[in-house]
């Protein structure tokens, strides 16, 4: 039986099937979190007389059967229950009869669905988290393997100034660092229980609103009952947001390691165990892993327009429009983790190639240092800067040979001469 049926009639299959869609499906993932949720309603309404003891007692006892059964993969949401909410109650109301039928006292499937999505992001975000903390340590094994082996910065996709590995990985590390700033603020903003608030404009008897929140680790209450309604998508699209940041870095580390491991780089290799083949090609090894992982931003950034599409022009208050959020949501938690996961798997197994690394570093590397080298003498930077790129162009078009020492011994000569400096 559905929660809102009135018995008048029969809801047409095909208006039943589009609508529903796949919340039912989804909803597998809320069961633990809605059946938590609702043990700490139970106990509100025990508290407040709604509840005898024994019937508070045989209501948990069997929520966290439910929770059970769901742990074992037991407990399976029909298209026609709907969704977690309508499934566990009528699990309820079948076994304890009349008791089950107490549950939804106070409260509405509005702000049920909220309280199960905020525990599961609150769960989501601290596993992200985990994942990233592991992420973060085998970058640094990098660092302290092979820091110090220089290989060249680039800009505008050309060598610019010498860099290093080490330096490579801390620029990751920092901004994952900065990433897990944005992620627990994000954590903080959902960390408000909206149990209690209804369908959004509050329930008409009273209740104990910081009791539930204490029960299920909620910081506070959140206490404007159609902010409750209005803020659904948009904590969905912020907790996205702060995933696709993650997913950002991701993709340009795997920007750059497929840039590196070209054969006409050479800096860094891939194990063959983590690459793919041709179907025609016998010599082939692709860094498909890496392919995968750089798209995964793009998917991850349509997840979070999806629902900022969704929630716009919407009035305030409750609208089903909102059930399609739910989706991206999961989809972007399962996206960010399996990702992170795959990368950490690449670095610890990517091997450095130090000696291709060091041919690579040539002599225009080190062009800006030699103006500084100048500088340091007492010559105008812009004067440095011209002498230093006047001679490169001089290299560039073959009238000296490009080696560092010989490009380095006639700027020095040029300069100490035309400013009467002694060698």
């Amino acid at each position: 039986m559905k929660l809102w049926e009135k018995q008048s009639y029969t809801l047409n299959k095909k208006i039943e099937k589009y609508i529903v869609g796949e919340d039912y499906l989804l909803d597998q993932k809320l069961v633990k979190y809605d059946c938590r949720a609702s043990i700490a309603h139970a106990k509100m309404l025990q508290k407040i007389g709604i509840l005898t003891d024994s019937e508070c007692t045989k209501l948990t006892n069997t929520l966290q059967e439910i929770i059970a059964l769901d742990s074992a993969g037991k407990f399976v949401i029909l298209q026609e229950d709907e969704d977690s909410h309508t499934s566990i109650e009528n699990y309820l109301v079948d076994k304890l009869g009349d008791i089950g039928k107490k549950i939804h006292t106070a409260r509405s499937r509005n702000d049920q669905v909220q309280t199960a999505l905020r525990l599961y992001a609150k769960e989501e975000i601290t596993a992200v988290l985990a994942s990233m903390d592991t992420l973060i340590t085998v970058l640094e094994q990098i660092k302290d393997e092979h820091g110090m082996v220089e290989w060249p910065g680039f800009t505008h996709m050309r060598k610019a100034m010498p860099s290093s590995v080490g330096l490579w990985v801390d620029a990751f590390c920092e901004s994952m660092k900065d990433n897990k700033t944005l992620l627990l603020n994000i954590y903080q903003l959902i960390d408000q229980s909206p149990l209690g608030t209804g369908a959004g404009y509050g329930v008409p008897i009273d209740i104990d609103r910081k009791f539930t929140a204490q029960l299920l680790d909620f910081h506070k209450i959140q206490n404007n009952p159609l902010y409750v309604q209005n803020s659904r998508g948009k904590f969905e699209a912020t907790i996205l947001h702060g995933l696709s940041q993650i997913m950002l870095d991701l993709n340009k580390m795997a920007s750059d390691l497929l840039l590196w491991s070209m054969p006409e780089f050479g800096f860094v290799r891939l194990p063959p165990e983590l690459c793919t083949g041709s179907s025609m090609m016998p010599h082939k090894q692709n860094p498909d892993v890496l392919e995968i992982i750089r798209a995964s931003y793009h998917q991850m950034v349509a997840y979070e327009y999806e629902v900022k599409n969704v929630i716009a022009n919407l009035i305030s208050g409750y609208n089903r429009d909102l059930q399609l959020t739910k989706k991206p949501l999961i989809k972007g938690f399962e996206l960010t983790k399996e990702t992170l996961d795959i990368m950490t798997l690449v670095i610890s197994r990517l091997e450095i190639d130090e000696e291709q690394c060091k041919k690579a570093m040539t002599e225009e590397l080190y062009a800006t240092e030699k103006a500084y080298d100048l500088v340091k003498h007492g010559i105008p930077f812009r004067t440095a800067y011209k002498e230093v790129s006047q001679s490169y162009e001089k290299v560039w078009k073959g009238k000296h040979t490009n080696t560092r020492g010989k490009c380095t011994a006639r700027i020095t000569l040029l300069t100490r001469s035309q400013y009467g400096l002694r060698g």
